[in-house]
């Protein structure tokens, strides 16, 4: 196959989204190209790739449409790993293919960033968008068409944000007019919102695996059935994702796909957590099987955030598929993991929908004004981690000006007094929890 894909990323997600997305395409016949890696640090994942020669198992497990999934597939779509701390000519000769056309990218939600220490002549520039710059300077010399960049960081307008990175270097490293003009022109930097939990190397289960698959895999991936990808865009006559069957939508505007995942999934995990984590259950497959959180976490699903959001086909087939993946046996998710910044998070992902619900239908819903009592009783007794001065202003004040503060949650939530202050004053969660559902 043809070396079609340039990823800068080396890790278990890509490996176990784009990666097997692009390997289900050559597989069916709808695509005959190959990855080359990249790694945006001067990673050891590609001396294990080259040694592989780009082969791994990707392990899919999980509930979908009711039926445990346990399934492996043997990946072949990476032809090879290029580290350009070690071999910056390499990396560079990457713009000399007039075959590659997608970028994708994952470099985590800290790869984004512009910093002006980075020169021109480095070999390589440190940020990973100087070294995107770098490349495609090569590719605007040679006189070749730019590319179809993907971006997967979990950030809000991640390709807007590495494209407006490459032009600050452009600028800073005095470009000539033209290459800005290619930059902005020839390219094409499309926004995505990426969906699938990757559990990554199973060690504890390696050596059954091994017995498996009959040889040690240390790319061995392991990751949820469950995928969504929505990108700014339509190159589907070029990357034909959707006729191969996947989850993938391109479309003009991924906001509303991107408030959905805010809405339902984290949401749900966001007003459950601290209700959770009182009751003294620690995962959240864990709390599915709870039948009072289980209760609990559908009451906020399908009475408070979907009659906000909208009930339409493709939410509620949302909300179900989100139950599946928190019942999932195979995933171990910490409420604790959950409960990391909880105080920015219920800003986003819940109060939203409260301050929606209370517009719309005239009263705030009761399960998260519970959810919200349980955070504030939560962070007052127990260790969190969050913002120092946010964890300790909520554990010095009153209910009252802790609900008042703007500083806190974007919003004076004092209208929620009375509500909330019921629910607070509970001292057994679980009948708090009842109350709620009342």
């Amino acid at each position: 196959m043809k070396e079609r894909v340039i990823q800068f990323g080396t890790g278990n997600f890509l490996r176990g989204f784009a990666d097997a997305f692009i390997d289900r395409l050559n597989k069916g016949g709808f695509f005959d190209g190959s990855v080359v890696i990249v790694s945006p640090t001067d990673s050891k994942n590609i001396d294990k790739i080259n040694s592989q020669h780009g082969r791994y198992n990707l392990v899919l497990r999980g509930i979908e449409n009711g039926k445990t999934v346990n399934e492996r597939f043997e990946i072949n779509c990476i032809s090879r790993g290029v580290n350009p701390y070690r071999d910056f000519d390499g990396f560079l000769s990457l713009a000399d293919c007039p075959d590659f056309r997608f970028i994708i990218t994952n470099t985590t939600e800290a790869g984004i960033v512009f910093d002006a220490e980075c020169r021109f002549d480095d070999r390589p520039a440190a940020s990973f968008p100087a070294k995107l710059t770098q490349l495609l300077y090569r590719r605007f010399k040679n006189g070749l068409d730019g590319f179809v960049i993907l971006a997967c960081e979990l950030i809000d307008d991640n390709a807007d944000k590495l494209k407006d990175c490459v032009l600050k270097y452009a600028k800073l490293w005095n470009s000539d007019k033209e290459f800005i003009d290619f930059v902005n022109n020839k390219n094409y930097f499309c926004n995505t919102l990426v969906d699938r939990i990757v559990t990554g190397y199973p060690k504890e289960e390696a050596e059954k695996f091994s017995e498996i698959i009959g040889w040690d895999d240390g790319l061995l991936d392991t990751a949820e059935p469950y995928h969504f990808w929505a990108i700014e865009g339509n190159f589907e006559n070029e990357l034909p994702l959707q006729k191969a069957g996947l989850n993938v939508f391109w479309t003009d505007d991924i906001s509303s796909y991107k408030k959905r995942k805010v809405r339902v999934l984290n949401g749900a995990h966001t007003s459950t957590v601290f209700p959770a984590l009182l009751c003294g259950v620690q995962t959240v497959s864990e709390a599915l099987a709870d039948t009072q959180l289980n209760e609990f976490l559908k009451k906020n699903l399908f009475s408070y955030i979907l009659p906000v959001l909208g009930e339409t086909k493709e939410n509620l087939d949302f909300a179900d598929a989100v139950l599946e993946r928190f019942a999932n046996p195979f995933i171990k998710h910490r409420w604790e993991s959950i409960a990391l910044n909880s105080v920015s998070k219920f800003s986003v992902r819940v109060l939203p929908t409260m301050l929606d619900y209370k517009e719309q239908f005239g009263t705030y819903p009761k399960t998260m004004a519970l959810s919200l009592a349980a955070l504030i009783r939560y962070y007052k007794y127990f260790s969190v981690s969050d913002d120092v001065e946010k964890a300790e202003f909520i554990k010095q004040n009153d209910l009252r000006s802790i609900l008042s503060d703007t500083e806190l949650w974007g919003a004076d939530l004092s209208g929620m007094f009375s509500l909330v202050s019921e629910a607070y004053d509970f001292d057994d969660m679980r009948k708090a929890i009842q109350w709620s559902l009342s």
